[in-house]
């Protein structure tokens, strides 16, 4: 697996209420490409944060239907990645703000 590849796969993190609830459980929700693997997503988290996996879940979430001026549209289908960390091991997004 090389190393530009795994830079690609983690888009951002998922910020919202049910995230910040997983987190609490040692569970981080990241927003992901749409062609990553499992293996892929669990390297990724590994080697930018400096910590172990102990699993991953992925979830295909469909776009909304939304109206654009007066027309209606579809906004873009994403990739939701839960990825589960060992215990002992946890991620900080804040940076120490």
């Amino acid at each position: 697996m090389n190393q530009e590849r795994l830079m690609m796969v983690l888009l951002s993190p998922v910020v919202s209420e049910k995230a910040a609830l997983a987190a609490e459980a040692q569970q981080y929700a990241f927003r992901v490409a749409t062609d990553a693997t499992k293996r892929e997503i669990g390297r990724a988290v590994e080697t930018l944060f400096n910590v172990e996996v102990a699993g991953v879940q992925v979830v295909n979430v469909k776009g909304k239907k939304k109206r654009f001026s007066q027309r209606f549209g579809t906004r873009q289908d994403w990739r939701k990645a839960y990825v589960r960390l060992k215990t002992g091991h946890s991620i900080d997004f804040g940076g120490g703000a």
